[in-house]
């Protein structure tokens, strides 16, 4: 591989990196926004969610847009509302204006995540494909983990005797950061060749050999060209594309698997964990600083991991590695169901004292009618806990409250946490858009990974939107069993369905996925 090529792919999924860091950062944010402007279960789902349902949109459409316009033109659009989005949310002053500045920056993410993928498989070669697909996954838990170490470092800078920020002004600098990635993106987006293969679709031959050449060498150009118009010229035989054929008997069984497994990537939760990391945490008794230290060690899990995935998967192949992931998924989320179902809550008098020191709401005053009573599950406890102090007082110290409160098998939570976090990102994370950029015939490539893309991101959102509540309603261990039997369940699926991909030229798939030689 060589080095210009890595480092194109590199720059091009440094929107993947933007949509990690935005999506890591909010856990952290919504410990200050959300009791300083009083939100309701459904209001901070909506905060965190927004994004999401404005990227399942983008999703749809920006698939069919790059192949009208190009990659690079919409590659720029996207850097540009990213970095928009970072600064309008950073100075937002109402509950509206973080949403709509958070949806901008959710149409920037999900175009990203539709284009850079396809980029990127559109200038590598079949041997080192997967790689450079998966850099895009790498550069999202990158994100990840750069969003909670700014966490972790600027809640740091609200304690002490002289704090540098306050709970007020914190989450602002947590969200404007990202305005520095963004610039630097749109600087690189500015300085990237348009896609080789989308130029040889629009008659620019030319201009499209040199591309290749700069990529891949003289002599490799050749043989990549040859390939890419064999397969122009096929296309050019049918009629363009539709949405109406994806759903032809020649494409259904691979639109399946595609849908199958953007809707599972989504479906066992991994984005609820992310988005909510800080408060999961909570849930587990190790209290709020703890939880955004825990923050950094569960996005360094996900870099680990993810290389693990990167020097595998065109080795091993696509099938392997989904397989045993999804497998460890199931019995990771079932894991922390089971230490959830364990749990139960008591306040005595010496939490009363300690809790008081944390916050005088927290006394004996407003809790004194609860000591020594035991509850048995965490619905009961943060129920009665709500009555006593009320939404807002017991969303800002929840953390605190709970630590004092709880007894559980915590350590197997963690386990069960930190084990999905580190086979998603082996195996759903990665291995899904290497597939979805290797799945579909070029002429209906941008519609079916647009359209796959869409129902991904309708799932995200619908898990992120109702999380809270299932919280709230359902519990903790129900929630986390749900999870675990759609990944069981995914398993079971992708086992009777899932082909394998690796090595092969996205010719040689059409061939044999679409047209059965």
């Amino acid at each position: 591989m060589k080095t210009s090529t890595f480092l194109l792919a590199l720059a091009v999924s440094l929107g993947g990196f933007l949509f990690g860091f935005d999506a890591g950062i909010i856990s952290g944010v919504m410990e200050y926004f959300r009791p300083q402007f009083g939100l309701t279960d459904a209001q901070a789902g909506w905060v965190v969610s927004s994004p999401t349902f404005s990227a399942t949109f983008a999703m749809l459409v920006a698939g069919r847009l790059s192949d009208m316009i190009g990659r690079k033109p919409l590659l720029l659009v996207i850097a540009f509302l990213y970095t928009l989005s970072a600064v309008a949310s950073a100075f937002a002053t109402s509950y509206e204006m973080m949403y709509v500045a958070r949806m901008i920056g959710g149409i920037a993410f999900g175009a990203a995540l539709i284009i850079a993928p396809t980029y990127i498989a559109e200038i590598a070669t079949a041997e080192n494909r997967g790689r450079l697909v998966s850099i895009q996954q790498l550069n999202i838990v990158l994100g990840f983990f750069a969003a909670f170490a700014c966490n972790n470092v600027l809640h740091g800078m609200t304690k002490g005797e002289s704090p540098l920020l306050t709970d007020e002004t914190v989450w602002r600098w947590m969200l404007g950061l990202e305005a520095f990635p963004a610039a630097v993106y749109f600087v690189a987006m500015l300085l990237v060749p348009e896609s080789p293969r989308w130029l040889f679709t629009k008659g620019r031959a030319e201009k499209g050999q040199l591309v290749l050449a700069r990529l891949h060498g003289e002599a490799a150009a050749v043989e990549e060209r040859r390939a890419i118009e064999e397969g122009i010229a096929k296309e050019m035989a049918m009629e363009k594309g539709a949405f109406s054929e994806l759903f032809s008997p020649a494409l259904r069984t691979i639109v399946f698997i595609g849908l199958a497994v953007g809707i599972l990537q989504m479906s066992t939760g991994i984005n609820a964990i992310y988005f909510y990391a800080n408060s999961i945490f909570e849930q587990t008794g190790i209290g709020t600083d703890a939880a955004f230290t825990a923050g950094v060690l569960l996005s360094s899990t996900s870099v680990v991991f993810t290389l693990v995935a990167m020097a595998l998967i065109d080795r091993l192949g696509r099938r392997p590695l989904l397989l045993a992931g999804m497998a460890g998924i199931a019995i990771s989320l079932l894991l922390c169901a089971w230490a959830f179902s364990q749990a139960t809550y008591q306040l005595t008098e010496a939490d009363l004292i300690h809790l008081a020191e944390v916050d005088e709401a927290l006394g004996a005053d407003r809790l004194g009618g609860v000591v020594d009573e035991v509850f048995e599950t965490d619905l009961a406890f943060k129920n009665r806990m709500k009555e006593l102090l009320g939404g807002d007082d017991y969303a800002k110290h929840e953390g605190a409250v709970v630590q004092a409160a709880i007894a559980m098998p915590g350590t197997i939570a963690l386990v069960g946490i930190f084990g999905f976090i580190a086979c998603f990102a082996f195996s759903l994370g990665p291995v899904m858009w290497v597939l979805l950029s290797e799945l579909y015939p070029n002429r209906i490539r941008g519609l079916a990974i647009g359209t796959i893309g869409f129902v991904n991101s309708a799932t995200s959102w619908l898990v992120q939107q109702i999380f809270p509540w299932e919280l709230s309603v359902l519990g903790n261990a129900t929630t986390f069993l749900i999870f675990g039997l759609i990944a069981a369940g995914g398993f079971l699926l992708m086992l009777m369905t899932l082909p394998e991909t690796k090595g092969k030229s996205l010719e040689q798939l059409e061939a044999e996925l679409i047209t059965g030689r």
